[in-house]
């Protein structure tokens, strides 16, 4: 995901007007992070080498991965191969867990 972080209290960094993250445990080989998206929310394409794993809480998505389109909902995960194109968008709104190895320096950082 991308954009202007800005921390909130509870640990919650706010991605985009749609999106929010927060750290829930990290060692530097490991991080799992919940992403609360509203209504509308999206995670833009991008690309990171971590390998990834997301989780669906709750909601329905749109998940993208290497230009492969599928339809996740609650109880449903998917893996995500290091350096792959991926984002997700929802039109329910929802929770991810999203879980990377190794953990997410530029989330630490910011």
């Amino acid at each position: 995901m991308t954009g202007t972080a800005s921390t909130a209290p509870g640990g919650w960094v706010q991605v985009d007007a749609l999106t929010r993250r927060r750290i829930l445990s990290h060692t530097p080989e490991m991080m799992v992070v919940e992403v609360a998206f509203e209504p509308g929310g999206a995670g833009a394409e991008h690309a990171h080498p971590h390998l990834q794993s997301s989780y669906v809480m709750s909601g329905t998505f749109a998940y993208t991965i290497a230009g492969e389109t599928r339809t996740i909902r609650a109880g449903d995960a998917v893996i995500v191969p290091s350096n792959a194109r991926h984002s997700t968008t929802t039109e329910t709104g929802g929770v991810l867990i999203d879980v990377f190895t190794p953990a997410r320096e530029d989330f630490l950082a910011g």
